[in-house]
């Protein structure tokens, strides 16, 4: 029998693997290749036969499903069978299974590698369920694998949290802001008590509604394809978040619809003019615009504090992992300084392998299950302290919030002015700032007693761990070795003497190992930092470009219009940026959730490559590579690295590239939003400028001149039927022939403008492709030059022509809409002209004097004057539209078809003495 100082140990390994096979036999998602590989272990004894079976996954000891290389699981041998449901659960156990599994033997120490997963087990990954967390010091106590996905779920809930908190603060200052300006309208007496109320109690109640449905949609999109309460997957994490952007988005529609809906209710009830409702709304986006501007601040802020105390918070997991794993590996090494003290005794015949063995086993056994027994107990004291500081905790917040609630209704009572409004925007947000650093400090400072509570508990364990030991090896050295050898009290003595010796170095080497751990970790944790700040930047980047690209957008838009007054167009500028701001500091959001969920999908193979990297950083610092198989062994693991990092980098790309499509999507989808609303905006705008117009045209004594005119002559004996009919049909010819002019003019200029405007297009197309062309030459020409250059000249070739093309397209519809503002104001003219030819006719034929009442400035003003000061001379105002004959045409039909209505029911009542017209007209005249 060979004498193997390490038989032993090799046997628990053997056996723990025996008995992991048996219950990965009953997994549903078994790696035949593993099975394999396990089976065939001990017939690969070259170097590099080694390194392949020993390129297995290592994890962290608190693991309690060890993944296969499909991605399934595996249960430790202290695992509960009864918890063993799911095959991608992740379970809470003791802490002795993993201390005892990687416990026993040292076959694995050090010498193995890791591998990353294939891309197959992508799917069932994302479909893994990990434990659900509300706060941080429960990760603490979450014996799991994915504890970082237990972290960056907890980042996306502070980022909902805040993301609720800003939005109700939102609706609070709308609501003050408003009702600072009803107040203000109430002061001024105009508007009632009792309408101030009723307006101030709708606006409540429908911002109450909006709450109400966001809020039942959340709770469904939380509740739906939740099978367990306790664990989540990732694919539901990520759906859950999509689903609450969409609903948080609609939830913005809804509200800056019922703003501008309060607003003009409020603007029509208080019947002010147009220009005071403009003036009115003007100072309310202004004040919004504020608003947005104070929160988009503190959501930036308020973000990059999230992602750094995620960094914190992997730095104290971390240093807890760090207490958790040199349990079982110093231990490991003490035991191992034993068996090699024993095996020293073999060789000199002082013991025989079987005595070995068995002191071994006893040794082994009585240790491990001491270590199981403290480390239970404290798992135990872990949990319960949490427990306690949780119940803390929920404590100071229900009183943090009544307070904060007293504060915050204090100063909502006050009355503040139209003048004072920004200071109270700055008092507000100053106090809800104030409230979330309360809050925020608070949970820090509890994060970081309950980190070094639990840091003390293992600190403490190692000291029962290392006592408990070193009181069974007292107990083996001057005892049983006595007893069972023939050496001497004093020679075990020198036997503990030399145990203790040979544990300096190896603690010693240990520390180094673990210093040179933590040393690795926050190099990675830095290098995460800079590409956050990377990707922070380019996201600050886009969002600048959008913003710019939407600002020259409505700019162009409102260019074009160029009939709107200053005010008009000032007041559109700023709805229009009020909204992006909404829009961008909602996708800012979005963008900073889809980053956590990023890091998530990418977390297993960054923690295995980084294992990777610690191992054969480790390996190449403790040992020199003495012969060429070692030497090719580290190529060949570097190798592996740099094909793994490769790998990585591409999933890296693939995954941040589906979720920009993602946020692009949603961009275009929250856009489109914006437009529409502009739409309504700016058509409510023209509507009130078409309005404006008409009234400034609209000439009340012109009015009622015809009104008396169509009267007049219905009721008089001098009109016929007739006659007054030829002179109606008449106008009607002219009307016509006026109408077909203004046609033929406005298809020839159409024409005219179109030839001329292909000629154009001809001409600058022609131009700009000899200049791209000649930059293309030059561009290829150049040795330099490489696929992505070309690739961007032509993408510029081709934008700079739609750029061209628009150009023109805009250059064309100037050309033809002052074309027909020129053509319609000859229109307009002409109508005019015949409309007052036709009237003047109808006056003379009815014999009524051409006279238009007016008011009269004094009341004491004599009979002459009044009749002086009725002559009136018609002009052609300019017209309201431009392009519309029909229009037009509508005012002087009306006064024809009246009085032809006028003038059929006269014909019927027969002929009317003139005596009695004339006593008509005197009454008439009179009034």
């Amino acid at each position: 029998q060979k004498d193997d100082s390490q038989r032993l140990l090799e046997s628990f390994n053997a056996d723990e693997k025996e008995h992991t096979l048996m219950k990965s036999n009953a997994e549903p998602y078994t790696s035949e290749e593993e099975m394999v590989l396990e089976e065939s272990e001990s017939s690969l004894n070259s170097n590099i036969a080694a390194f392949a079976l020993k390129a297995k996954v290592i994890y962290p000891i608190n693991q309690k499903f060890r993944p296969l290389a499909d991605g399934s699981s595996n249960p430790s041998l202290h695992e509960n069978p009864k918890q063993a449901i799911l095959p991608n659960q992740v379970v809470e156990t003791s802490i002795s299974g993993s201390l005892g599994s990687l416990s026993q033997g040292d076959k694995e120490d050090c010498s193995s590698s890791t591998t990353i997963h294939s891309t197959t087990s992508d799917d069932r990954f994302q479909a893994r369920a990990f434990l659900k967390v509300a706060s941080f010091p429960e990760v603490l106590t979450c014996e799991s694998f994915d504890v970082k996905l237990c972290l960056c779920s907890l980042t996306l809930k502070d980022l909902m949290l805040l993301d609720t908190e800003l939005r109700k603060e939102e609706h609070v200052m709308f609501v003050q802001i408003f009702k600072i300006y009803l107040t203000d309208f109430h002061r001024k007496k105009k508007i009632t008590d009792g309408l101030l109320k009723k307006i101030l109690l709708n606006q409540e109640n429908d911002f109450e509604e909006l709450q109400k449905q966001l809020d039942s949609r959340l709770q469904n999109t939380e509740m739906s394809g939740g099978r367990n309460s306790e664990f989540q997957t990732l694919e539901d994490l990520e759906r859950r978040e999509r689903e609450y952007s969409e609903h948080v988005i609609d939830n913005m529609e809804a509200f800056w619809k019922q703003t501008d809906k309060a607003q003009q209710d409020f603007l029509d009830q208080s019947k002010c003019s147009s220009a005071k409702a403009t003036k009115i709304m003007m100072d309310l986006t202004e004040k919004m615009i504020a608003v947005e501007s104070l929160l988009s601040e503190s959501q930036d802020l308020q973000a990059m504090d999230i992602q750094e105390r995620l960094f914190n918070w992997e730095l104290m997991v971390k240093m807890i992992d760090s207490l958790k794993s040199s349990i079982p590996e110093e231990c490991k090494g003490r035991l191992n300084t034993v068996s090699n003290i024993l095996d020293h005794l073999t060789v000199k015949n002082n013991l025989s392998v079987r005595q070995k063995e068995e002191l071994l086993t006893d040794l082994h056994k009585a240790f491990w299950e001491q270590l199981a027994h403290y480390s239970n107990e404290c798992m135990q004291q872990s949990k319960d302290l949490i427990l306690k500081r949780l119940e803390c905790r929920a404590k100071k917040k229900e009183e943090f919030k009544c307070r904060q609630e007293a504060e915050q209704e204090s100063l909502l009572s006050k009355t503040f002015l139209t003048e004072d409004v920004h200071n109270f925007l700055k008092a507000y947000h100053a106090l809800m700032e104030k409230h979330r650093q309360a809050q925020w400090d608070l949970e820090e400072e509890d994060d970081c007693e309950s980190t070094e509570a639990v840091a003390n508990l293992y600190k403490e364990l190692y000291s029962k761990a290392s006592h408990a030991l070193a009181e069974l090896v007292t107990e083996l050295f001057l005892q049983t070795l006595p007893v069972v050898t023939s050496l001497s009290v004093r020679e075990c003595e020198l036997l503990k003497e030399e145990w203790q010796e040979n544990l300096v170095p190896q603690l010693e080497k240990w520390e180094n190992h673990r210093q040179r751990r933590w040393k690795l970790f926050q190099e990675q944790l830095l290098q995460e930092k800079e590409l956050w700040i990377t990707e922070y930047a380019l996201s600050a980047v886009m969002q600048k470009h959008l913003s710019e690209k939407q600002e020259k957008i409505i700019q162009g838009v409102v260019s074009r219009l160029g009939c709107l007054s200053d005010e008009s167009v000032s007041y559109i500028l700023q709805k229009h940026r009020l909204l992006l701001c909404s829009v961008l500091r909602r996708l800012t959001f979005r963008r900073a959730g889809m980053a956590a969920l990023a890091r998530m999908r990418l977390s297993r193979k960054k923690s295995s490559l980084q294992e990777l990297r610690e191992q054969h950083t480790l390996q190449k610092g403790s040992s020199l590579c003495h012969d060429e198989d070692q030497w090719q062994l580290q190529k060949a693991v570097e190798s592996h690295i740099c094909e793994e990092e490769e790998k990585l980098e591409e999933e890296t790309q693939e995954t941040n590239l589906e979720f920009h499509q993602q946020l692009v999507t949603e961009i275009q989808e929250a856009l489109q939003f914006l437009q529409q609303h502009m739409e309504q905006v700016i058509g409510q705008t023209l509507l009130q400028y078409a309005r404006g117009e008409a009234e400034k045209k609209r000439s009340d004594d012109e009015c009622d001149f015809k009104e008396r005119l169509v009267e007049s002559a219905v009721e008089s004996v001098y009109g016929t039927s007739n006659n007054i009919s030829r002179l109606v049909q008449n106008y009607y010819q002219q009307l016509g022939k006026i109408t077909e002019g203004y046609e033929g003019k406005k298809l020839q200029h159409l024409k005219s403008l179109q030839a001329e405007g292909n000629k154009r297009i001809r001409l600058k197309n022609k131009e700009n492709e000899l200049a791209l062309k000649e930059k293309h030459t030059k561009g290829l020409l150049n040795v330099s030059s490489t696929v992505h250059q070309r690739i961007v000249l032509q993408q510029n070739k081709i934008l700079a022509q739609f750029e061209l093309q628009q150009q023109i397209r805009l250059e064309s519809l100037k050309q033809k809409l002052l074309g027909l503002h020129r053509l319609g104001t000859e229109l307009e003219n002409q109508l005019r002209e015949t409309e007052q030819d036709f009237m003047s006719e109808l006056a003379v034929l009815t014999r009524v004097p051409l006279t238009v009442k007016k008011k009269p400035s004094k009341k004491s003003k004599p009979a002459g004057e009044k009749a002086n000061s009725k002559r009136q001379t018609f002009k052609s105002p300019e017209p309201a539209e431009k392009d519309d004959s029909h229009e037009n045409i509508q005012e002087p039909y009306g006064i024809t078809s009246s009085l032809c209505r006028g003038m059929s029911q006269s014909s019927h009542e027969g002929e009317t003495e003139p005596r009695k017209n004339s006593k008509m007209l005197k009454k008439k005249g009179s009034r």
